[in-house]
């Protein structure tokens, strides 16, 4: 089994952009510098917005920059039952709760990394006979859990250079993110829950994404230790920022797409040399 395993793993709710290009071509290009793996994962777990057709352009447009992936791709409509076991196994070390509540009005103590409520006798005050909106994560339980192990807490994130690899241990702030939400009414698992379940049975050891997810791994160290589950090393790339809001590339906000570039005549080797200009 190789010692270097990686994956580019986007949703199919719209078409490729530079950001998912910078991302897919940096995990590849590490694979390969490494002798490793890179797998590709489709991650439509969110099967409102997901469509065959955006899957398929996204097959087409990494094929066309040069990516090659191992088959079978993995997608996760396919592996339901695995997001549900995990969350069971939470459920049966009191971990979870299920909540009517929205976010604004869940959100207790201070600010943004304040937990949202220290028990679950708290609960006790929402009406559980009625369906819940969601199963959240019970942050206070997950620490009295882990007692002295929630000061261990942490991972290790790997900072590439011309000069080598340098790794720095960061410890993990799970309050960041508050109760998170790990399933919904009309979903098997959230995006936190599904990405840990899926690194950990794809066997990832490196998980090469953007900045903007690293808020989120201080949660993901949680529930990898809370499920047994290995922790991945992390690296973290820049994001190219939209040259009219300044704001990094997004689908919801229309950022040009790779099938629009490859339409106004733009080459894999052009993509690579701007992606590589803006990497630095």
């Amino acid at each position: 089994m190789s010692a270097f395993v990686t994956r580019f793993a986007p949703s199919p709710t719209g078409f490729l952009h530079l950001g998912h290009a910078l991302s897919a071509l940096t995990a590849f290009d590490a694979a390969s510098a490494a002798g490793g793996r890179f797998l590709l994962r489709i991650e439509d777990v969110d099967q409102t917005r997901s469509r065959p057709e955006f899957e398929a352009a996204i097959l087409e447009d990494l094929a066309w920059l040069g990516v090659e992936w191992e088959i079978p791709v993995r997608r996760q409509s396919e592996h339901f039952s695995d997001y549900r076991a995990a969350l069971q196994k939470l459920h049966d070390q009191g971990l979870v709760y299920p909540s009517r509540r929205s976010r604004r009005k869940a959100m207790a103590g201070e600010g943004s990394a304040g937990e949202w409520i220290d028990s679950m006798e708290a609960v006790t005050a929402e009406s559980l006979s009625e369906s819940p909106i969601a199963w959240r994560l019970l942050l206070a339980a997950a620490r009295s859990a882990l007692q002295t192990g929630w000061q261990g807490l942490g991972f290790v994130e790997e900072r590439v250079s011309r000069e080598g690899i340098e790794r720095i241990f960061h410890p993990a702030e799970p309050g960041r993110l508050g109760d998170a939400i790990l399933a919904r009414k009309d979903s098997p698992a959230s995006y936190h829950l599904a990405v840990v379940c899926d690194d950990a049975l794809q066997g990832i050891t490196h998980v090469i994404r953007g900045e903007d997810l690293r808020e989120a791994t201080h949660l993901h160290c949680l529930l990898q230790t809370l499920l047994g589950l290995p922790v991945p090393i992390y690296r973290f790339h820049k994001l190219i920022p939209d040259p009219v809001t300044g704001r990094k590339l997004s689908k919801r906000d229309g950022a040009t797409g790779l099938r629009a570039l490859r339409r106004a005549g733009a080459s894999p080797a052009e993509i690579r040399a701007q992606i590589h200009e803006f990497s630095g």
